[in-house]
């Protein structure tokens, strides 16, 4: 019988695939409709095109728009010691590399890929959270880098925007035709209009489904390196207690509206929680989550401009 890891994990990569076919019927339509055959494969060019120069814009290009400074192995001891562990269970060779963002916000994201990227923590991050639940978010975030979800979601985005784009000019080429079709010249395709008429916004919600699902996956992963999936739990509570207040102010209420977790790029903490405290009920008891008696970052890195970053050649020469 299969155990609730792989059971969940076979689930999200078949909901990752069948998101991913939905969204490739969606840009096939329109790409045929306007060129045949020949503008679908032109259409799927240009995905698998933007798919490898996505890989290849430097981390450091995104780093620039935070102000985010390198945080290097004497400023954080004890955190680069987690992401030793953690890049190693994960099978990433490269070193691991962490920067500071000097913002209030809990928040931590992965920028680039396993071989030319690292993990962004903000001051608020850092303040608020215990090292165990630290961890927890830091797996998180290297299982994106392991599995190339930046990449992905490029992709994802390319898709959608590439189906926004044809359907428009599909429907720019239906006006032009509409005197032919009132003559009866031609007939129209209604069922496959239809289908473009509703393409944008199905694709574009099929993206979010994506990015939802790769959420999960980090989630589940994340569980895997740590082998403590109550740690990433505790984070993950602690971060919509704090930037879950907003919902409050404009809702009257902590839950988002159902219909609204539809157009969200993560899904309900509330489920994510959920998932992982079932894996952690498989799992013998571990210690409550506590403050290290000492400082995570020892020095904190000055906040760094454009100029800086792009004038690096790589992130890694410091």
């Amino acid at each position: 019988m299969l155990s609730r890891f792989t059971a969940q994990r076979l689930h999200n990569t078949l909901q990752h695939l069948l998101i991913l076919a939905g969204m490739s019927l969606l840009l096939a339509v329109p790409a045929w409709l306007l060129a045949g055959s020949g503008g679908v494969l032109w259409a799927f060019g240009l995905v698998m095109l933007t798919l490898y120069l996505g890989g290849r814009i430097p981390a450091r290009l995104v780093l620039a728009r935070t102000g985010a400074g390198v945080l290097h192995r004497h400023q954080a001891p004890q955190l680069y010691r987690v992401m030793d562990l953690l890049y190693r269970r994960a099978g990433l060779t490269q070193q691991p590399w962490l920067f500071y963002v000097p913002s209030p916000d809990l928040n931590a994201f992965a920028v680039g890929d396993a071989e030319d990227g690292g993990i962004a923590i903000t001051e608020g991050l850092l303040h608020g959270l215990s090292l165990r639940e630290l961890a927890g978010v830091l797996a998180h975030e290297v299982s994106h880098l392991r599995h190339g979800d930046t990449r992905v979601m490029s992709m994802a985005a390319t898709m959608t925007r590439l189906t926004i784009w044809g359907a428009f000019l599909v429907q720019l080429a239906l006006i032009a035709m509409l005197p032919m079709a009132m003559a009866g010249e031609i007939r129209m395709p209604w069922l496959e209009l239809m289908v473009v008429g509703l393409a944008p916004v199905a694709s574009t919600l099929l993206q979010l489904a994506l990015s939802r699902n790769r959420e999960f996956t980090a989630d589940l992963e994340a569980t895997a390196l740590t082998r403590d999936p109550q740690g990433l739990a505790d984070a993950l509570e602690a971060l919509e207690r704090r930037n879950g207040m907003w919902l409050t102010t404009l809702f009257g209420r902590r839950q988002l509206p159902s219909w609204l977790h539809y157009l969200q790029t993560h899904p309900p903490t509330d489920e994510r929680v959920r998932r992982l405290l079932a894996l952690a009920s498989q799992q013998g008891p571990r210690p409550p989550s506590s403050r290290p008696s000492h400082p995570l970052v020892e020095t904190r890195p000055e906040r760094q401009g454009h100029r800086y970053w792009l004038g690096r050649p790589g992130n890694r020469r410091q």
